[in-house]
């Protein structure tokens, strides 16, 4: 078994594709060796600015011989298909195929065609050409390296140069330390390489990996990414720990810092403390965007310092303060920059932003985004009770929500919208809670992103936050533009997982159903209730008077908005949208560790709209399913329920209804009949007051008369009286059963 070593040098990679471009590296190599026979052990790829590699280890050295017998035409076939037979054979004549004798069909030629295994370094040659030439860079470029023959063949479609993401200077290409010949573009494989661009500018002959990767670091190339990350974190911190400052932590500024620098040092410069007067997270990414340099603050106060921390890819003569000189200078020009913005935005109040908002279209479906911005207003401030949030205070925040999207800092700076709002509205004056919830609302923004909560004072974001989602979820599932399993562009499914989790970590008592219909009526595209003629007129005007109820409880005038939908199609969004919300609630259950045919059991009842109640539902269930007494009676109550399919198939009709108490004659039939009408009004009562776990408790008293019931009692008896009486006492237990879950649905 051999080393493959291969290595492509070229200009500087931009650092965001380099990870994606050695895993395709690897993945297409690797592919290629085995389709051509050659199955290899680990692979392991490297990308620094200038080169990506690919070590694979145990390469065979040669593919394994392939016998394959080959059917040809009929004895007595035409010359052709005979001289076809031949040539593609591989045969001189057709004497040398063997004529196989088949009594049904007639007698037809064949050949074995014994094909020896190939030396693993012809098979390299020409899987590498193969693979740069169709290799899928996110963006490439020409350069003046014209294909040989051979190569162009292999994309004559996209014509005779090779496309590469940076200038290509050279490959290594090495089976068991020794090269691996083939040319493209004018480029010989061979053993040769480089180093650093300026410490180590020079030809490196290796002989192997081990060869390759010692030499490289001598000629101060790291190859290892994380060898860059974590040579650039120790500088950094040692440098904060000089100056008695501590280092903001940024793994994905670390992560590319290693992506520009093959050999990383990290320096130390300063800006002028006036423009700390600038919101530090301003300040912070400034520096971060435009120069790639990381921030510095107070350990005790957590107050940003007015120095930053650079990352070079040379050790300088005059230890860097060249370097230095130049990044103060730029980093000066973009702080400037940044403290314009905040000057001529704090100019403009946050009511007059918002103005804007009506030039700005939201989508040309679902109006602007004042329109948009009103409507989650309208709806935050219904939502507001339900979260102990004061729905003045609620609807106030929400006006304010979108107003900095219009401001100088976020049209420089988008990810800071919400945050800046935040900042502009403090210096206003305004409410803090209301002030923070412009900043929250946006809450959580991924799967690792916090929530606001109530607990911490932040019950007014909360409601923003949900009216804010649910707002987009109804308007776009209302125009038909739901996620499909190919793409989500309007990140709906991110929506209702935020909703999800905001509802759940609150433990909020919020009614899904109810404020879908309330931000359908006040949605552009939904008949507004002064809109019912035509159609499907009675419906209209039925919905229409209660979004008109509605709408005068709450104190909120109906906004007339006619539109060809009504009430039948509002109806059906919403139970679309709850049907959305379901699945998304099982995928969120499932990676807590619940099981999702609980969660079907729950959601099968109907009407199930209140997140918070239906997750206890299911924890209580799981809870009780892991009871004998649950385990049990979920094994009676499917019993019960196929016996009552099966009958109810073969007599066409139902057998629901009340069992009559004369007919009942064995004494387990009396005693389980007296046990669900205990359980039913018990396990009520229980869930009533929303104590599930008593619920379960309750029913768990079913289990012993069931057993009992079935080990005793004939079901299909001889009187058919008796028989259908028994039959509805089965699907008393199904319906006994059906106030906590449908137990159908669970699994087991």
């Amino acid at each position: 078994m051999s080393e493959l070593l291969l290595e492509l040098f070229s200009e500087e990679i931009p650092a965001r594709m380099q990870a994606r471009a050695g895993e395709d590296l690897k993945r297409l190599v690797v592919d290629g060796l085995k389709a051509q026979g050659l199955e290899t052990a680990k692979a392991q790829a490297f990308a620094t600015p200038r080169r990506l590699t690919l070590v694979v280890e145990d390469v065979p050295a040669k593919s394994p011989g392939v016998s394959e017998e080959r059917k040809g035409p009929r004895v007595g076939a035409p010359a052709q298909a005979i001289a076809g037979f031949v040539k593609s054979a591989g045969l001189s004549s057709i004497e040398e195929a063997t004529v196989v004798k088949d009594e049904k069909k007639g007698d037809f030629y064949a050949v074995r065609i014994e094909k020896a295994g190939r030396p693993a370094g012809e098979i390299i040659a020409e899987v590498v050409p193969e693979v740069m030439v169709k290799f899928p860079w996110p963006k490439s470029m020409r350069f003046n390296r014209a294909l040989d023959s051979k190569s162009a063949e292999l994309r004559s479609d996209k014509g005779a140069e090779l496309r590469w993401v940076r200038p290509l200077h050279s490959i290594v290409c090495q089976l068991d330390g020794k090269a691996v010949p083939f040319e493209i573009a004018g480029l010989k494989a061979g053993a040769i390489t480089r180093g650093h661009r300026f410490h180590g500018n020079e030809d490196i002959t290796v002989e192997g990996f081990v060869d390759y990767a010692t030499k490289l670091k001598a000629h101060k190339v790291l190859l290892l990414a994380s060898e860059r990350v974590e040579m650039i974190r120790e500088q950094a911190e040692a440098q904060a720990k000089a100056h008695k400052l501590e280092l903001v932590a940024d793994e994905a500024l670390l992560a590319e810092n290693a992506g520009l620098t093959e050999w990383p040092t990290v320096l130390t410069g300063s800006f002028d403390e006036a423009f700390l007067q600038v919101p530090a997270e301003c300040l912070m990414l400034s520096m971060k965007q435009h120069q790639k340099c990381f921030s510095l603050r107070h350990p005790k106060t957590g107050k940003l310092a007015n120095k930053f921390l650079a990352v070079s890819n040379l050790i300088a003569k005059d230890a860097g303060k060249q370097i230095v000189s130049g990044n103060e200078k730029v980093i000066a020009a973009r702080l400037s920059d940044a403290r314009f913005f905040w000057e001529q935005d704090l100019k403009r109040p946050l009511d007059e932003m918002r103005l804007a908002l009506k030039d700005i279209t939201f989508h040309e479906k679902l109006g602007s985004q004042w329109d948009r911005v009103e409507r989650v207003a309208e709806l935050a401030h219904q939502i507001a009770g339900a979260v102990d949030a004061v729905p003045e205070d609620a609807r106030r925040a929400a006006q304010l929500s979108k107003a900095d999207l219009v401001s100088g800092m976020v049209g420089e700076f988008p990810e800071l919208q919400g945050l800046m709002g935040r900042y502009y509205a403090q210096t206003a004056g305004t409410k803090p809670e209301i002030a923070r919830a412009v900043e929250l609302h946006y809450k959580p923004k991924g799967p690792s992103d916090t929530v606001p909560k109530v607990e911490d004072g932040d019950a007014v974001a909360v409601a923003v936050a949900l009216a804010d989602k649910l707002d987009t979820l109804v308007g776009f599932w209302a125009i038909g533009e739901k996620p499909t399993g190919s793409g989500d562009p309007y990140q709906l499914r991110r929506a209702a997982l935020g909703v999800i989790r905001i509802v759940l970590e609150n433990d909020l008592r919020v009614r899904l159903a109810h404020h879908m219909r309330r931000a359908l009526s006040l949605n552009p595209i939904v008949p507004s209730p002064l809109v019912g003629e035509g159609q499907g007129g009675g419906d209209r005007r039925a919905f229409a008077a209660s979004s008109q109820r509605e709408a005068m409880t709450a104190g909120t005038p109906p906004t007339p908005n006619p539109s060809p939908q009504g009430g039948g199609e509002r109806a059906a969004v919403a139970e679309d949208l709850l049907s959305f919300f379901a699945d998304r609630l099982k995928v969120h259950l499932r990676e807590k560790g619940a099981r999702h045919d609980l969660i079907d059991a729950v959601f099968a009842l109907g009407g199930q709209d209140d997140l918070a109640l239906i997750v206890k539902r299911v924890e209580a269930l799981a809870e009780f399913l892991t009871t004998d007494d649950g385990a049990n009676l979920l094994a009676g109550v499917k019993r019960a329920s196929n016996i009552l399919s099966i009958e109810e198939k073969k007599d066409k009709t139902s057998h629901a209804g009340t069992p009559d108490g004369a007919l009942l004659v064995a004494p387990e039939e009396k005693g389980l009949a007296a046990a669900i009408a205990k359980v039913k009004f018990d396990t009520q009562a229980a869930i009533n007051v929303e104590n599930f776990a008593g619920a379960m408790r309750a029913l768990s008293e079913l289990r012993a008369p069931v057993d009992a019931f079935f080990e005793k009692v004939t079901v299909n008896a001889e009187d058919a009286k008796l028989r259908e009486n028994r039959l509805k006492l089965l699907s008393e237990i199904r319906a006994a059963t059906l106030g906590v879950a449908d137990f159908s649905k669970i699994a087991g």
